[in-house]
């Protein structure tokens, strides 16, 4: 039980911060769009990480690090690209939250704000992209890799036979927090029913995703 609990605290240390994929998740939970799918693609993809590290996959980053110089090039182009998107949505605006009491909150791109009667209007992104922006956000990014794979790997290791059960608690605090993130933001809907608000929203995703590539590429160029 222990060992389970040390995973859980390591995992939720590991991915309880500002990143890419997680605004990207708050994003898609306060526009209450494909949340489910956003949330079990992000768990599912930090599962089958977490076990490649602990199966081993992070020593073969340690041997070949050229690999990790790729990931970093690929995630900046990515995030970069991210980032203007970003920028042009809140230059142009366009979204807004209207008030609508009938609406289920259900998750799927309309729903009740934490008052019962906001739900978000605006013209729906199919699911497919979201899906594709999603993956690209958590495999292109090489601090996956670095933290996910190489370090917790590493820990887990040290953990001999029960390193899989550390890996189960590392497993569960995904999980956990990528739920309460994707669904606990529709909450924040109350705060977003004008379309300034979700300007202000989308210029500051933008500096973050551009700030996050720079970081990504500089030490490439021992910045």
């Amino acid at each position: 039980m222990l060992t389970v609990l040390a995973g859980l605290g390591l995992g939720l240390s590991l991915i309880v911060a500002i990143g890419a994929q997680n605004v990207f998740v708050l994003r898609q939970g306060i526009r209450r769009e494909h949340v489910l799918a956003v949330v079990i693609v992000c768990a599912v993809s930090d599962a089958v990480l977490i076990a490649a590290g602990v199966a081993g996959l992070g020593f073969l980053l340690q041997a070949a690090p050229w690999l990790v110089v790729v990931a970093r090039v690929a995630g900046a182009l990515f995030l970069f690209g991210y980032g203007l998107l970003a920028a042009r949505r809140a230059w142009r605006g366009g979204e807004v939250l209207a008030v609508d009491a009938s609406s289920p909150a259900d998750g799927t791109g309309t729903g009740r704000s934490a008052g019962g009667t906001a739900t978000a209007t605006r013209s729906g992104t199919r699911l497919a992209p979201v899906l594709l922006t999603v993956l690209a956000l958590t495999w292109l990014n090489p601090h996956v890799y670095l933290d996910t794979v190489l370090m917790l790997g590493s820990i887990a290791a040290t953990h001999g036979e029960q390193r899989w059960l550390f890996a189960a608690g590392a497993i569960l605090a995904s999980a956990l927090w990528f739920t309460a993130l994707g669904f606990g933001a529709r909450y924040l809907g109350r705060w977003l029913r004008t379309e300034r608000s979700w300007r202000v929203l989308d210029a500051v995703i933008a500096v973050i995703m551009v700030a996050l590539a720079v970081s990504l590429i500089l030490p490439v160029f021992g910045g």
